[in-house]
Order: C-alpha cells, then structure tokens, then sequence
C-alpha cells in the first residue's frame, strides 16, 4: 500500500522531500492509516509530520475519546500534536458547517506552523460518493472533477487511489486500532444514506466496479478543468479589486466560448467569496442572465452580491452597502490633509500665480470665501451644485449618470462644503461662486490623494 500511495503523491506532485506537512487526522481508519503511512515515508524522504485534529464537540464523550486517542497515538510516534475544539453554528446544513470549521482549522495551522502542505484521508471511495452526490444534485464539469488531489489551498489527499475497504484491511493485518464514529451510520445525513443504501444498489443492480467508474470520471473531469484553469491563467487578470469586493467589465465575457465564460465566471465568484460551496447550478444561471446576457441590475446569491452598473459588475459580501453604516463626515478646521470615511483629500495653499493657461486652475478654491470649518463628506442623494464651468446648477446624481460612474463607486464619492454649500467634489472640480480669481489673495488647491500618496485628479 506504501508503494501505491508514493505513486499517487509522484503522479500529483503532492508533497516535496522535506517537505513540513500536517496530517489531519479524526481517528478514524482513513486518517489513521494515512498517519502510518506517512510516517513510514518521513524518514526516506525527511518529511516533517505535524497532526492536526479538530474536535467538533458533537458526540459528548466520544468526542473527546476521540481527540486522546489521536495525542496518545502522535505521542507514540514522537509527534507534534495541534487540538482544537470547534462550536459550531445551529443550523440545517451541519455537515457543511464542519467542513467549513476543518478547512479554516487547516489553513490557519498552515500559516501559524508554517506547513508546505496539509494531508487529508480521503480515499477513492470518499470520491465516488462525492461524484454521485454531485451529479444527483445536478453539477457541472467542475462539480465532477470530485475531490481534488492537490488544492489552491494546499491541501493534499494521497489515499486517493485507495478504496476505504482496502485501508480497512491493511490496518486491521497490521493490529493497528481505529476509532468508530457512531454518526458515520446515521442515515440522517445524506452522504450517509449514499454510502449505506444508494451506493451498494447501484454495485449490485448496475456496476460491480461502480467506484471505480466515478473515480475515473473525476480524473477525467479534474483533467479537463486543469485545462481551462491554465487557459484562464493566461487571460489578463479578469477583476480588479474595489473596496471589499472585486470589479469586473462585463464586455470581457462577450468574446469568450461558453465554456470559458461560465469557467471565468466562476474564477470571479470564487475569489469575491472566498470559494464556491453552498451555490449550485440555479445561482449560477441566474448570475449569468446580469453578468453576461446583461439582463438586471443586482442579484444576491448566497455569500454574494453582485451589482451592474454602465457595463462593469461588481462582486461584493451582501450588506457592503448597508445604509446604516453609509453616511461619514468629517470637519476640516484648517488646510492640510484629512480622511472621511475611506478616502482622503488635501487642501494646501496654492504658492505659484494664476494664470489662464494653467490647466489646473479648476482646482483652485478662494480661500477668502470660505467660511471655517469645512466639512467633508461623501455624496448624499439630492446633493446639486454648480462645477466652474457649468452654465446652471445640476444634481450630482445626473452627473454620476453622465459621466457613466458605476453605483458603488457613489457611495463614498468625496464632497467638501463651506456652510450648506458645495464647494468641491471629486472629479467635478470646484464650484463656479468659489473658485479662484486673479484678484484672489488665498488660493486653495483642493484633490484627492490616493493611499500611496499620489495625488489623484481632483
């Protein structure tokens, strides 16, 4: 079985010699026959083994047995040992919460121990149920692909090419003990009821080699998807960052086949959440009809808002523009720098003549109208005042629609005020009554600066 498992970690470039690896380990036969495994290999190949074992605190007792069972077992083979005892959210979906609980576990002790790879003890069993389950609840391509030998996330399962029978067997020939978890038979739960009743009708009524088969497909399927991740590598980045969430052209999806476009698609999504789980092919269809067909303005899915707005979309965690946070505003006593909200402008007494040719006189205030403090806050519905040279008053709201400024982009666009009027805002410059004269004797250059420190139009 060594030999097999070597081959699988080779074929997959799982884990490099000397390599800083945490096993994770439940205490279970997979896990622990994973554990032995590895730690056959650790000194061929001067592997580093670090067990790590998340206690979900579900089954009372025997969860804690569990959890000593695992530091009896690292402390026998010399092992450093990380427990950790998770609390789970109430809920439906209580498989999905400790899965999600295992993976944080994994990527926080990845950093904090500073481990190359985290190793898990799925086997090819574990990927047949998978698939089925996938197909059943109607995945596509990507769904297929099952359990992924190698992660983004540097996760690793070299148990892979094992079936969950055969580690049974190697384990009990080697007098090596396990623990049972009692939930594993509940039928409750809908992996359980595919393991226990859907799987072994289908082995007797249909296919023998049934694993076998959806393993294959997997490989297949994982094959086909590692072609089109490198295909999306080779695109320019296809969102940029904005605030917390992500920005996107729409037009950069009209030129793609639609296989690349839900492909690139789901990249986006993936990056915006922090991955895909919980959405399924509805929310992905209906994602498609804003970001591709164009169709609508805002769409929330679960973990995800994303909103259209003049050809850019923009991905974002649901209750980024919730309205009792929105409104910032800060007073301006003085010339100088000052932040509002998550932006920052400056105001610095302008030294050089005026000039009518100088370009950028827009942005120059009279300072003698001014009356102290300022204030400076972002743009609220209604605002209106006259830009130098505009002919009338105008709402900035048209103007955002005039200038094709996307709806998130509003939120926290920079306004300045002297009294209840309007004196500057961002990109629309200085307004007509109080901008600079030749005859004026304090000239104000007001703008915007970015976080590095370079000034930004005003």
């Amino acid at each position: 079985m060594l030999d097999r498992v070597v081959e699988t970690i080779l074929r997959y470039n799982m884990l490099d010699r000397g390599a800083r690896t945490g096993v994770a380990v439940s205490g279970g036969a997979d896990s622990v026959c994973l554990l032995h495994l590895l730690h056959q290999l650790a000194a061929d190949w001067n592997l580093s083994l670090h067990v790590l074992h998340l206690d979900h605190q579900l089954r009372g007792d025997e969860s804690r047995a569990d959890a000593a069972f695992v530091a009896a077992m690292s402390a026998r083979f010399g092992l450093p040992c990380e427990i950790r005892k998770a609390t789970l959210p109430s809920g439906e979906n209580l498989e999905q919460a400790a899965r999600q609980a295992r993976y944080s576990f994994y990527a926080e002790c990845r950093e904090r121990l500073n481990l190359d790879r985290v190793a898990t003890g799925h086997t090819l069993s574990d990927q047949a149920e998978t698939v089925l389950f996938r197909i059943l609840r109607g995945a596509g391509p990507g769904g297929l692909a099952g359990v992924l030998p190698v992660t983004r996330e540097g996760i690793v399962r070299p148990l892979l090419d094992i079936a969950r029978a055969e580690v049974e067997d190697y384990l009990r020939a080697q007098g090596i003990p396990w623990r049972e978890d009692r939930t594993n038979s509940d039928t409750s739960f809908r992996r359980n009821r595919i393991r226990h009743e859907l799987m072994p009708e289908l082995r007797t009524e249909w296919n023998p080699a049934l694993d076998q088969a959806l393993a294959r497909l997997a490989r297949l399927s994982a094959d086909e998807e590692l072609f089109w991740e490198s295909e999306l590598d080779r695109l320019e980045p296809l969102a940029r960052p904005f605030g917390a969430g992500w920005v996107v052209d729409a037009t950069v999806f009209d030129s793609f086949p639609v296989a690349l476009r839900r492909r690139a698609l789901r990249r986006v999504v993936s990056r915006a959440r922090g991955g895909l789980m919980g959405l399924d092919f509805r929310h992905f269809s209906t994602l498609e009809r804003l970001v591709v067909d164009k169709i609508g303005q805002r769409v929330i899915v679960p973990g995800l808002d994303v909103m259209s707005s003049f050809g850019q979309v923009r991905f974002a965690s649901p209750g980024d523009d919730n309205r009792a946070t929105r409104f910032w505003e800060t007073a301006v006593a003085a010339p100088g720098l000052h932040r509002g909200g998550p932006v920052q402008v400056s105001i610095q007494p302008e030294d050089c003549r005026y000039n009518e040719g100088n370009g950028g006189e827009g942005d120059l205030l009279d300072g003698d109208r001014l009356n102290w403090p300022l204030v400076l806050r972002n743009w609220r519905p209604g605002d209106a005042y006259q830009p130098a040279g505009f002919h009338r008053q105008e709402k900035i709201k048209f103007m955002f629609q005039e200038a094709r400024i996307p709806l998130w982009e509003r939120r926290d666009w920079p306004i300045l005020l002297s009294g209840d009027a309007i004196v500057w805002a961002r990109r629309f410059g200085v307004a007509a009554a109080w901008q600079a004269q030749p005859g004026s004797g304090c000239r104000l250059r007001v703008g915007e600066v970015a976080p590095d420190g370079q000034g930004q139009a005003g």
